[in-house]
């Protein structure tokens, strides 16, 4: 699989990925009332990070907005502010992409297209791990509530959102991965053909009188060696 592929298949999948976990944002159904079918209801309850909802038999839903800041609950909080950096991260790293990819002719050399791609798939894997942590600290919460027998108000179920949320943080982890992944298989071919290069050009061989392989590049032994050294006295003690 060629790296150009890997890199457009990745990409694929982490845009994916951080447009799913963007739509989670305006989404309404974070958690539903949930209905055991021993009572008809009339209304069905949900929200989400924004606001709380009640919608009737006929369809008319009345939506109050949450307090402000300083009121709202910890986790939800939490919520908000991992999925926008998510969202934020994402959004950078699909621009990073575009200028690193091998088939964009944005950018400069090769080396600096493929840092920039690495770093844009650093970022896909953020999005997802902070999308991923916020949509399971909110599952957390409400499945605590769902099935502590000392939690006597209304009970919620896990909303459409959630899943959307988890479906993206995978796609953006997994195309991120791949993305690093191709980068740095692309390095290391480069990094063992200029090793296998510099290589050839200090071992050129030339053939011996006897056959054997010699080096041109080997040096001739020292001046003061034993062998010149013997070669010396024999030549002063025959003359």
């Amino acid at each position: 699989m060629s790296s150009m592929f890997q890199e457009t298949l990745a990409f694929i999948l982490a845009t994916s990925g951080w447009v799913l976990v963007s739509s989670t944002l305006p989404t309404d159904y974070w958690q539903v009332s949930s209905n055991d079918g021993s009572v008809i209801t009339t209304s069905t309850f949900w929200s989400n990070l924004w606001k709380d909802c009640v919608t009737d038999s006929t369809g008319l839903s009345n939506c109050r907005d949450f307090p402000s800041m300083l009121a709202l609950k910890g986790y939800i909080q939490a919520c908000r502010g991992l999925m926008i950096a998510a969202v934020c991260l994402g959004f950078f790293a699909s621009i990073f992409a575009l200028i690193g990819m091998k088939c964009t002719k944005i950018g400069g050399t090769d080396e600096t297209k493929a840092r920039v791609a690495c770093f844009a798939g650093v970022n896909f894997v953020l999005c997802g791990i902070c999308s991923l942590s916020s949509c399971s600290l909110y599952a957390h919460r409400i499945t605590s509530e769902f099935f502590d027998p000392r939690f006597m108000d209304m009970k919620y179920e896990l909303g459409a959102a959630l899943f959307i949320g988890w479906a993206g943080s995978i796609l953006c982890i997994l195309g991120g991965s791949v993305l690093c992944f191709s980068i740095s298989d692309s390095f290391t071919k480069r990094f063992a053909n200029y090793i296998y290069k510099g290589a050839g050009r200090h071992s050129h061989i030339s053939s011996h009188p006897r056959g054997q392989a010699k080096s041109v590049n080997q040096r001739p032994p020292p001046d003061n060696s034993n062998s010149s050294r013997v070669q010396h006295f024999d030549k002063n003690v025959y003359v």
